[in-house]
């Protein structure tokens, strides 16, 4: 199995150039070497990347919602140098609780959604293979609901979320291994406009 995890990951940099429609992603690809599962889950759909334990978060951009010099003029969810871009959340080994390194992203989140209340998100959960299925199901939705919470708290009406729960279903990574079930211990924001 280790084989075939080492082949992927060898070719995985040359499918994420293939699938980039922008330079900006394909080098923030190349950085990290992590896809989010929405990619994975929909080949159609260009690569995204999210780094785990990123420090972007502590940039200096306020809230994330674009570079004030004016040079991104779209839509802020559009906008790759803004917090928004950053969808996925990741947790500790079977906790729920959402790291500090993730709060100021949600805050970014919670603003926009805050300010756009045509918007709405679907918060999936998700969790690593360890454990019953019954219990990863029940774990990834107390980690999107963790999420829905902190984003309810800073002003999104209920009604512009929704949770749901895959647990170990749809893995980010690939693997039996500390890396891979880092990557597959998270919570993903998932746009409808």
């Amino acid at each position: 199995m280790k084989f075939w995890t080492k082949t992927v990951l060898a070719i995985l940099p040359a499918l994420i150039l293939l699938g980039c429609e922008t330079s900006g992603e394909v080098e923030d690809a190349a950085d990290s070497g992590v896809m989010s599962s929405k990619t994975m889950d929909d080949s159609s759909s260009s690569a995204t990347t999210s780094g785990v334990g990123s420090d972007d978060a502590a940039s200096g951009e306020s809230m994330g919602m674009g570079d004030k010099g004016g040079s991104f003029s779209g839509d802020p969810l559009d906008d790759p140098s803004s917090l928004l871009a950053k969808r996925v959340i990741y947790f500790d080994y079977d906790k729920t609780g959402v790291r500090s390194d993730y709060r100021d992203v949600i805050k970014a989140h919670a603003e926009y959604l805050a300010g756009h209340s045509n918007v709405s998100i679907t918060l999936e959960g998700h969790a690593d293979e360890r454990g019953t299925r019954e219990y990863n199901i029940a774990l990834g939705e107390q980690r999107a609901n963790a999420v829905q919470r902190m984003l309810t708290l800073q002003g999104v009406s209920a009604s512009q979320v929704r949770v749901v729960s895959y647990g170990e279903e749809r893995p980010a990574a690939l693997g039996h291994e500390d890396d891979a079930w880092a990557l597959n211990r998270r919570a993903e924001f998932i746009y409808s406009r």
